[in-house]
């Protein structure tokens, strides 16, 4: 559930090395290792937080609500602070920062796009597959209430 959203903040790095006209390099290879860590972690924070709701006996689609309103404002901001301290990097034209800058493009756009999916991506997901997995246990008390009348 967690590692969902890397492919996501993978396409989002691309998209701001279009945007920037910037070639992939391998310090833009360095900035989606340090994007993976980042976006993991956002996703897990707000994951963590909902199975705490739940084992509080909370009903699931509640802990996803409450969740979604509580972490919203940490997990925005974290991003935007983080892409706000990358902004200056990104627009440098220096010749020094220009082995950082598509490292800081690579971090940056990635975790923007990453972000608003963590934030909706990932708490419908949760329900997504907590339906499946009670389809899942309903077809298998079926079958196992036919097995018993069967014997």
């Amino acid at each position: 559930m967690v590692m969902i959203v890397i492919p996501f903040s993978i396409i989002g790095a691309l998209g701001g090395h279009m945007i920037m006209g910037i070639n992939l390099s391998i310090s833009s290879i360095m900035g989606l290792l340090a994007l993976v860590g980042v976006v993991v972690n956002d996703s897990l924070v707000l994951v963590d937080f909902i199975n705490k709701r739940i084992k509080e006996d909370m009903p699931i689609a509640k802990a996803v609500r409450y969740a979604g309103r509580a972490r919203f404002r940490p997990i925005l901001l974290t991003s935007l602070t983080t892409f706000a301290g990358l902004t200056p990097l990104i627009l440098e034209k220096s010749t020094q920062a220009q082995f950082l800058i598509p490292m800081a493009v690579s971090l940056g756009f990635g975790i923007l796009f990453a972000t608003f999916l963590t934030l909706f991506l990932i708490p419908s997901l949760y329900l997504i597959l907590e339906d499946i997995n009670d389809i899942i246990r309903r077809v298998i008390a079926r079958f196992a209430k036919l097995a018993s009348a069967l014997n």
